[in-house]
């Protein structure tokens, strides 16, 4: 068996999306290694003659969008419940997705725990919100960020049934459906939005990648994943346990 490479690496070595990769892997139209709940490897000649051998018709995955451009706030109120499915609205575009997994949501839990017990101490007048909830920042961007904190000083755009403008720190939490609209278009929406800090958390990868606004462009200030120390130069005293927030659970 040669080297196995990651769903990432795979993608960029046939020039497709990841989405696809991973529409291919659930459909089982191309062989993986499978290393535990929802982790694949995959073998590049293994790949190579299940796409060529069955003469198969690769298709670039698309994110579900509505059939035109224009949906606004107002539209968004409308749309009606669906359960295992949230929106947003992107530059006036309605997405659709399905709801996050088990794993998806263990991170987020011990993350939301950990950053918690840190702003409950640095900013004890702001407030640590999860999904669902809405953030509008503008008529035609309504957004669910997975993890989101307001300051104290800023604690007037929290109203009832949303947040009216931009977060002090927005955490996404990626899913093999969403990684291309959260790295490029989520990023985009909140550097125009000046949002000062977005965080990308990849489960599949185990990394948590840490962007501060630098001008207009979102600058990397910290990364790591399992085994690494995890600080930030803007939040004195943060040392998340990555180890913790990336722990899988024993599969029986």
């Amino acid at each position: 068996m040669g080297k196995l490479l990651t769903a990432q690496e795979l993608a960029e070595m046939l020039n497709l999306s990841v989405e696809t990769i991973w529409r291919y892997t659930r459909q089982k139209k191309i062989p993986a290694v499978e290393l535990g709940e929802k982790q694949y490897r995959y073998e590049k000649e293994a790949v190579m003659a299940a796409l060529t051998g069955g003469g198969m018709l690769v298709q670039e995955e698309r994110p579900v969008y509505a059939r035109q451009k224009g949906y606004t706030y107002e539209d968004y109120l409308k749309l009606p419940e669906e359960p295992g499915y949230r929106y947003e609205i992107l530059e006036g575009f309605l997405v659709k997705e399905p709801s996050p997994t088990k794993h998806h949501q263990r991170v987020s839990r011990e993350l939301v725990r950990q950053l918690m017990f840190y702003f409950d101490q640095f900013d004890p007048e702001g407030e640590l919100f999860y999904a669902p909830l809405d953030v509008t920042l503008t008529s035609i961007n309504v957004l669910q960020p997975d993890i989101l904190f307001i300051s104290g000083s800023r604690k007037g755009i929290i109203y009832e049934d949303r947040i009216d403008g931009p977060c002090d720190l927005v955490v996404e939490i990626m899913s093999p459906t969403n990684r291309r609209k959260d790295r490029l278009q989520k990023m985009e929406i909140y550097r125009k939005a000046e949002i000062p800090h977005y965080w990308l958390v990849d489960p599949e990868e185990n990394t948590l990648e840490a962007f501060m606004l630098r001008g207009e462009i979102y600058a990397l200030m910290a990364a790591g994943g399992p085994g690494d120390q995890f600080t930030h130069p803007d939040f004195p005293g943060l040392d998340l346990n990555l180890d913790r927030i990336f722990r899988r659970p024993l599969i029986r």
